[in-house]
C-alpha cells in the first residue's frame, strides 16, 4: 500500500498546479472535480511527508551511533526508540488513509423507510425510527426535507421518503440500509404478549446531474390531487406528481409540497438517486465475492438490527454490539453504533 504514496504525492502537486489554471476555474465542474480530488489527497501527502521526515530523523541518529562519545549515543538510541513509535502509528494512519474512500460519502442522502411485516405496529415503529433519524440529522444541523408521507390515522407511517442534506450525510447513514426488527407488547395487546415486527430502510446517495442523467422522453409525468389519511383532500389543486422511468418501470410520487413544480423537482431527485443506486449495485455485482466480503454490500434485504423494549435493548447483529439504551437511541442518539459500524467495516478493507 505505501508504494502508492509517492505517486499520490505526484499527483497531488499536478493538482495545486491545475487549480490555479484560468482554463479549469473558468469551468465550475471541472473545477469543483479538481479541488475534491485536492481535498481527497490533501491528508494523505500531509501524513506521507511527516513519514518520510521521521524517516529522515531516525537515519540521521542511526548515523550517530557510531559516535566515539557513549552519553551521545545513548541519547541516539532513545530517540531512534520514540521516533520508531511515531512511525508505527504514522504507518497504520497511512494505511487507514489509503483504503479506497467511497466517492459518495460526502452526498446528501434520499432516506426511505416503509412498514413491513405487522400491520399497524409496524406502521407505528416506521414512525419511530423516522423521528430516531430526524433527530440525529437535527443534532447534525442538517437539513431534512419530506418528498412522500403516507401515514395512518394512529401516527404511524406507512412509507416516508425523505432528503437529508448535509455534508457527509451518507458516510454516516449508509449502513443503516437494511430490515430493523422491533419485539414490544402493542397497545393493542390485552394479554400483554411480546409481537414483532418490522421495517425496511433503503439510505441512497443522491446523484448529481453528471453521473445521472436521464433522457427527457424516458419519463412519463402524470399529476393529480394530493390526499392525506383517510382519502382526506389535502389541497384542492393538482399539485401531486407521479413519474414512471419507462426503461426500468420505476415509479416515484411526490406530494409534500403544495407547488406541483417543487413536487416535480423532488421527485425527480428521488428517481435520479434511485436510478443512481441501481448502476451502484449493478457495479458490485460485478466485483468478485472477496472484496464484495470486504466493504459490505448494504444489502436492504438484510436484518441488521433489533430493538427489544421489553428489555431497553438495541442489537446491532452484523457486529454483534448489543446496548441497553434504547430510549436515548430512538431519541436519535445513535453515533455510538454508527461509528461501531463504520470502524468494523474498515478494520474489515483493511485486512
Amino acid at each position: 500500500m505505501l508504494n502508492q504514496l509517492p505517486d499520490i504525492e505526484t499527483r497531488f502537486l499536478e493538482i495545486e498546479k491545475l487549480l490555479s489554471n484560468p482554463d479549469i476555474l473558468s469551468d465550475k465542474n471541472q473545477y469543483r472535480q479538481i479541488a475534491k480530488e485536492h481535498a481527497g489527497l490533501y491528508q494523505i501527502v500531509e501524513k506521507y511527508r511527516e513519514y518520510n521526515k521521521i524517516s529522515k530523523e531516525i537515519k540521521d541518529n542511526e548515523e550517530i551511533l557510531n559516535d566515539e562519545d557513549p552519553e551521545i549515543r545513548e541519547l541516539a538510541r532513545n530517540e531512534i526508540e520514540e521516533l520508531t513509535e511515531k512511525k508505527i502509528i504514522i504507518t497504520n494512519d497511512l494505511k487507514t488513509l489509503l483504503i479506497p474512500k467511497d466517492p459518495n460519502d460526502d452526498k446528501n442522502i434520499i432516506l426511505e423507510i416503509r412498514a413491513g411485516t405487522g400491520g399497524e405496529e409496524a406502521a407505528l415503529f416506521a414512525a419511530d425510527l423516522f423521528k430516531m433519524y430526524s433527530k440525529y440529522a437535527e443534532n447534525k444541523n442538517w437539513k431534512i426535507e419530506i418528498a412522500n408521507l403516507h401515514s395512518t390515522d394512529t401516527g404511524g407511517i406507512k412509507e416516508v421518503i425523505a432528503m437529508i442534506h448535509g455534508k457527509g450525510a451518507y458516510s454516516k447513514f449508509k449502513y443503516e440500509s437494511g430490515t430493523h426488527r422491533v419485539q414490544r407488547v402493542p397497545t393493542t395487546e390485552a394479554q400483554g404478549r411480546i409481537h414483532t415486527s418490522a421495517v425496511t430502510v433503503a439510505v441512497l446517495p443522491e446523484a448529481e446531474d453528471i453521473e445521472m442523467n436521464i433522457e427527457p422522453n424516458d419519463i412519463k409525468v402524470d399529476v393529480y390531487r394530493s390526499t392525506g389519511p383517510g382519502g382526506q383532500s389535502v389541497n384542492t389543486t393538482d399539485s401531486a406528481v407521479r413519474l414512471t422511468h419507462t426503461p426500468t418501470g420505476m415509479v416515484v410520487t411526490c406530494q409534500d409540497e403544495k407547488s406541483q413544480h417543487k413536487n416535480k423537482a423532488k421527485a425527480m431527485k428521488v428517481l435520479k438517486a434511485r436510478l443512481f443506486d441501481m448502476k451502484i449495485s449493478e457495479e458490485n455485482e460485478k466485483r468478485s465475492e472477496e472484496r464484495k466480503s470486504q466493504v459490505g454490500t448494504g444489502d436492504r434485504s438484510q436484518r441488521i438490527r433489533t430493538y427489544n423494549f421489553p428489555q431497553g435493548r438495541v442489537t446491532d447483529h452484523r457486529i454483534g454490539l448489543t446496548l441497553y439504551k434504547l430510549s436515548s437511541i430512538l431519541e436519535g442518539e445513535i453515533e455510538a453504533i454508527i461509528e461501531s459500524i463504520s470502524t468494523f467495516y474498515q478494520a474489515e478493507a483493511l485486512k
